[in-house]
């Protein structure tokens, strides 16, 4: 380990790091290592173990509020005075022997993002990293490196990109650069792209359809989150509604823009975050005119029902621009993996006057994140829009790869390429659930269960745990010394106007898990989460070491 991480006092460091580590997080998300500490001073002081976190929003806040006040008989908890020289030792102590097998466990100490001596001009120094950029700085201060085969990144929100899939079409090599390429490519796409993708739905999505997308209907786009910005960037005057838990990186796009108010609602729990019909009526109710959401959804890793996307559109329909985020519609597993998908692209009546916007890309489905080659469909006002957008925000896509893109949306080869992912990706899913419920952990199968049928995400739920394992931070921590990084659950509060109420639905119990890197690191992965749970005590049965 690095000289920056040794200390004459171990367990001085430890703590010391853990807050360092606090420090960098988004203002909003800070309180919950501050919980997790006062948790752990409760305990020690009481004589007892620390509970696990709750399995509900309103469990958490119970249990702040009676961290405060009081136990549930009544009986005043112990308190150790916060900052004082006692509470400081308790603090310690409890991380030290939470750990087990070690005498302490630094976190990587943050490197300041800004040096605060060094003056500058008009700079907002507040912006935080998303949550995926957050965990990789943290674990690169810890060692981590791309090129490092110890370690198994199971936080990246990418697939596997190598030729690694049987049956899938090999990933190319090079791409052709003629003279025509070279130029500057029409901020909306190159047309013979625009048609490529607008045949695509119309054979997957539109066959018994009458009015069908042309290439006008189409906008090639630099990535999602540029789509997404473009899209931000041309809606005025509105709320737009969106639902939580959701893509991290919403919540910068929805905080840039100053034209729409975001309103953000929280999804239940209980059921695992379904987006039921009453909640999206409520908003239209109270004068929401745009609505953005992913099917399936990141972090769940669930989707819609085909009826509930139907009835979706009905409700939606000559009210609300519906803005669906769809880059994981290919990762669908209750199909029986035959290379089918569900998309809003199938329920949209008019290609020209349903407000219907969906987002797609080269990213996932066709695992070539570097290749930022993705899409928008749309009524031909909102895609002229956005290109005339694209002209001021981004410049457009690299012409080359909009060219050798255009081959690979040819709807047979789409099916196959997508059947081949979704058996591969499946298999990964399965062995990740068979492995974390052996370890103990818990899921259920069906419509409001637990297990994902799309994506390549887990929700993984820790409130079983113990100490400070139950807490996404103390987990996260413990992951980076077995060299597997994952992402905490409160990363996925999007709370661009940061509304205190929103600060009950913070996700302390949770966190995300990608099976999409090739699944040696998959193995890896469970394999360092398996030593952490003997270390703590609370493996289900003895691991045989050789």
């Amino acid at each position: 380990m690095p000289d920056l991480y040794l200390s004459n006092n171990p367990s001085q460091e430890n703590l010391e790091e853990f807050e360092r580590l606090e420090s960098t997080l988004p203002p909003t998300l800070r309180r919950s290592a501050s919980s997790l500490f006062e948790s752990l001073a409760i305990g020690t002081a009481s004589g007892t173990s620390t509970p696990p976190l709750p399995s509900t929003p309103q469990a958490h806040e119970n249990r702040f509020q009676q961290s405060r006040l009081g136990r549930d008989d009544g009986t005043p908890t112990p308190r150790i005075p916060s900052g004082s020289k006692s509470a400081h030792h308790h603090l310690v102590q409890r991380l030290q022997h939470s750990e087990h097998s070690r005498s302490s466990s630094p976190i990587p100490m943050p490197k300041p993002k800004f040096n605060e001596e060094i003056h500058k001009p008009a700079m907002n120094t507040s912006q935080s990293s998303t949550g995926v950029l957050w965990v990789t700085e943290r674990a690169t201060e810890y060692g981590f490196d791309v090129q490092d085969l110890d370690w198994a990144n199971l936080g990246q929100g990418a697939p596997e990109h190598g030729d690694t899939i049987p049956g899938s079409f090999k990933r190319p090599s090079s791409v052709p650069v003629p003279d025509y390429s070279k130029e500057y490519a029409p901020t909306a796409g190159i047309k013979e792209l625009r048609e490529a993708v607008a045949n695509y739905y119309n054979e997957t999505y539109r066959q018994d359809k009458p009015s069908k997308y042309t290439y006008k209907n189409v906008c090639i786009v630099p990535g999602g989150r540029a789509g997404l910005t473009r899209i931000a960037s041309i809606i005025s005057d509105c709320y737009l509604s969106f639902f939580l838990p959701d893509y991290t990186a919403y919540a910068e796009m929805l905080s840039l823009f100053k034209n729409f108010s975001p309103i953000p609602v929280p999804l239940d729990e209980s059921d695992n975050y379904e987006m039921h019909l009453e909640f999206i009526k409520r908003e239209l109710d109270r004068g929401v005119s745009a609505l953005l959401t992913s099917n399936p959804r990141n972090p769940t890793g669930k989707c819609m029902t085909r009826t509930q996307l139907h009835n979706l559109h009905k409700l939606c329909k000559e009210k609300c621009l519906l803005i669906m985020d769809e880059f994981y519609s290919h990762y669908y597993y209750d199909d029986n993996c035959s290379g089918s998908s569900i998309s809003s692209a199938e329920y949209v009546k008019d290609v020209n006057s349903d407000p219907v916007l969906i987002l797609n890309g080269l990213t996932k489905a066709f695992r070539l994140p570097g290749w930022r080659i993705c899409w928008i469909l749309g009524p031909e006002d909102y895609i002229n829009a956005l290109s005339s957008a694209g002209s001021f925000l981004d410049g457009g896509s690299n012409a080359p790869f909009q060219y050798a893109a255009v081959d690979f949306l040819e709807p047979l080869k789409v099916k196959a390429e997508m059947k081949a992912l979704q058996i591969h990706f499946k298999m990964k899913r399965d062995y990740i659930i068979k492995r974390l419920s052996k370890m103990g952990f818990h899921f259920t199968d069906g419509q409001h269960g637990n297990i994902p049928n799309s994506t390549f995400y887990l929700w993984l739920n820790l409130s079983h745990l113990p100490g400070k394992l139950s807490n996404c931070l103390g987990f996260f921590h413990e992951c980076l010394h077995e060299k597997v990084i994952i992402v905490p659950g409160f990363f996925f509060l999007i709370n661009p106007q940061n509304l205190s109420r929103l600060e009950d639905v913070i996700w302390y119990h949770f966190v995300r898990i990608s099976y999409g890197p090739e699944f040696d690191q998959i193995v890896k992965g469970m394999d360092g989460i398996e030593r952490i749970l003997e270390r703590f005590g609370c493996l289900p049965y003895k691991v045989e070491r050789h």
